[in-house]
């Protein structure tokens, strides 16, 4: 079989071809649990056939999902990032500068003293 040229050639294409149909099954799957309208038990049905018929039933599914697919994704991926903005935003606190600002506000309203806003300045220089 991998005597030949053709051969070779051949099995590359069959290797590329399988390749292809894994990332192509990889991208159904999760579309399909991404999908929140489409029922469980259609889910079902859906991964039984990629089972049974899988070449058939992806390119079905492609051709009847296919343009819902990119906007699904783009809603997760845009959640993901809002999620991931908002943790770095979390954790990342505010400047020294901010919590200086934030304790000057705190002196003039009365709420600190004026060796408190010493020790909240010092600590926010540190």
């Amino acid at each position: 079989m991998w005597d030949t040229v053709w051969g070779f050639f051949w099995h590359t294409i069959v290797i590329f071809a399988f390749v292809a149909y894994l990332i192509v099954l990889w991208h159904i799957v999760t579309d399909l649990f991404r999908n929140k309208k489409t029922s469980g038990f259609a889910k079902a049905i859906w991964i039984i056939f990629l089972i049974v018929l899988p070449y058939l039933t992806a390119i079905v599914y492609l051709l009847i999902n296919g343009s819902g697919m990119a906007h699904r994704e783009k809603a997760a991926y845009d959640e993901a990032k809002e999620q991931s903005d908002a943790y770095i935003k979390n954790v990342a606190g505010h400047s020294p500068a901010q919590q200086i600002a934030d304790a000057k506000a705190l002196l003039e309203s009365g709420a600190i003293t004026q060796e408190e806003f010493d020790t909240l300045k010092a600590k926010a220089l540190s």
